[in-house]
């Protein structure tokens, strides 16, 4: 175990380098003209072998030499030809490299008001020379240990700051990389279009839309619970497989055999308890006929004419969120698809948004803002969630999708 003057503490950060709180020794700087004093002070330090002295003749020199040594206390003269010692101790305290180095002033008189004025400009102690080697030795070690764990404690906050500055730059790549994966706008027959607007940590939103065959067109959203490395992972993989369509055994133009598939494949037990929600679409162009499955994700929201008075229909998606039930068998929901129709599908941060009186906006308020015609368009919708929060910077991420059928 350390000792009383050392404690040593390490924090590496991976592949960046290393911010280290060093193991700093008790090192004594003694600034004094009189070399008798100098060797009278080095001989009672001489038996403690976790301290190290110095000797400085020059008081001129004495800043340089504190800086450059790494000095923990200093004991200083008080009368010295070169250099007044308060001059000194003035001189020590204004400089930013010796500021808080603990300075013990040492005098052959003791009188109060030289004491306040040393006080006055800094000093820590004062003591009347020589004295006992026993308090000697007991003053340095006390006011070195307070110097050395400033010096750790501002150690460990810079590895801290380096560490989270590390963190944060790895979220944003992973972010980043998150974002290069969702698809591009598309007008090819169907036109799809979306806004992602991520919160301030990494969250597990993705989605995506594809041609499958020339007849058949998927479209997804998927929410993972929680935020994270480990939520943005889930949704990746998640992602993957929906976009390499890799589940064994499924038609990616079955909606519930592709929900039924996934809630075998990602079983929360297996992912740290963590889970997602999902809404999966397949459009048949030839028989304009829309087929959606759902897993605990909220109801999309369909327009047969945007342009019109009619309110919303909602496509729900009854079933449980996936992983859970893993016998489960999640069934397939069909509308037919006018020429014009639009449908929104989102996550849940589009609208559970707290105001400003701290009250979370309900889905229904969400759902009621479609009511008015012209918030039927990805902008208007994120911007009325923005007018409901105050703000657009949301607590989780926003993902928000809309698809236009011709």
């Amino acid at each position: 175990m350390a000792d009383a003057q050392t404690v040593e503490t390490k924090v590496t950060v991976a592949e960046e380098g290393e911010a280290d709180v060093r193991e700093h020794r008790v090192s004594v700087l003694l600034v004094d003209d009189q070399p008798i004093i100098g060797e009278a002070v080095r001989r009672m330090l001489a038996t403690q072998d976790d301290i190290d002295f110095r000797y400085c003749q020059d008081p001129t020199k004495a800043l340089e030499m504190a800086t450059e040594t790494e000095t923990t206390v200093i004991l200083s003269d008080l009368v010295m030809p070169q250099l007044d010692g308060l001059e000194l101790v003035r001189r020590f305290r204004a400089d930013e490299a010796t500021r808080q180095i603990p300075l013990i002033v040492l005098s052959t008189k003791e009188e109060p008001a030289t004491k306040a004025e040393a006080f006055g400009l800094g000093a820590n102690d004062y003591l009347v020379k020589l004295p006992d080697p026993v308090e000697l030795i007991a003053r340095i070690r006390h006011h070195s240990n307070g110097y050395i764990s400033l010096l750790q404690r501002d150690e460990a906050y810079a590895a801290l700051e380096l560490s989270r500055k590390i963190l944060a730059d790895e979220l944003d790549q992973a972010a980043k990389y998150v974002q290069s994966l969702l698809p591009p706008p598309t007008g090819d027959r169907i036109r799809a279009d979306w806004r992602f607007v991520p919160s301030a940590s990494l969250g597990g939103d993705a989605f995506g839309y594809y041609w499958i065959d020339d007849d058949h067109f998927v479209m997804y959203l998927l929410d993972v619970s929680g935020h994270g490395v480990g939520s943005a992972l889930l949704s990746v993989s998640v992602l993957n497989v929906l976009r390499s369509r890799t589940l064994p055994r499924t038609d990616f133009r079955d909606p519930g055999a592709v929900v039924s598939a996934l809630n075998m494949a990602f079983r929360t037990q297996d992912h740290d308890g963590k889970f997602f929600t999902i809404w999966y679409g397949v459009y048949q162009l030839s028989t304009r006929t829309l087929r959606w499955a759902g897993a605990g994700h909220p109801a999309a929201v369909f327009f047969d004419d945007p342009r019109a008075d009619a309110e919303p229909v909602l496509l729900e998606s009854g079933g449980p969120m996936p992983g859970v039930l893993p016998d489960l068998q999640y069934n397939t929901e069909e509308r037919q698809v006018s020429p014009g129709a639009r449908f929104f599908i989102y996550s849940d941060g589009i609208y559970e948004v707290r105001d400003a009186a701290g009250r979370m906006r309900t889905h229904d308020e969400f759902v009621d803002t479609f009511g008015d015609k012209n918030n039927r368009t990805l902008d208007r919708v994120k911007a009325v969630a923005e007018a409901a929060l105050g703000s657009n910077q949301f607590e989780d991420d926003v993902s928000l999708v809309q698809v236009d059928f011709d």
